[in-house]
């Protein structure tokens, strides 16, 4: 049978300042960590406007390869498609082929014409 010694009055007060000051120390830690979490240039509320922003980034960069490779085939077709060659000259240089007759109407030269009035 092992019999323990009691200890005595300073060592249970001592005990009880040790643990008193633990939970104080502990609740000063879990103030601060909350505090932490809130605020400051690492905090919750900037870590989600940062995973926000790079979402928007991830986006942006989606849409922007996509019109390179549009702009790719757009290259590729203009030196090696004749028919987008002849069309870009026509659209953009007014050019024509042989044979062909040309109208152009200018604005403004609708005249509203009166009818003519049986005398």
């Amino acid at each position: 049978m092992v019999i323990k010694r009691n200890r005595g009055r300073q060592w249970l007060e001592w005990q009880r300042r040790a643990l008193t000051i633990a939970q104080v120390v502990g609740a000063a830690g879990c103030v601060w960590l909350f505090v932490a979490l809130f605020s400051g240039e690492m905090s919750l509320t900037r870590y989600v406007s940062m995973r926000e922003q790079a979402t928007s980034l991830e986006q942006e960069l989606s849409t922007l390869r996509r019109e390179n490779v549009e702009l790719q085939q757009d290259i590729n077709r203009l030196q090696h498609d004749p028919a987008k060659i002849e069309q870009l000259a026509r659209e953009q240089l007014g050019y024509v082929r042989k044979g062909e007759t040309v109208y152009q109407l200018v604005p403004g030269s609708e005249k509203k014409r009166e009818p003519l009035s049986k005398p």
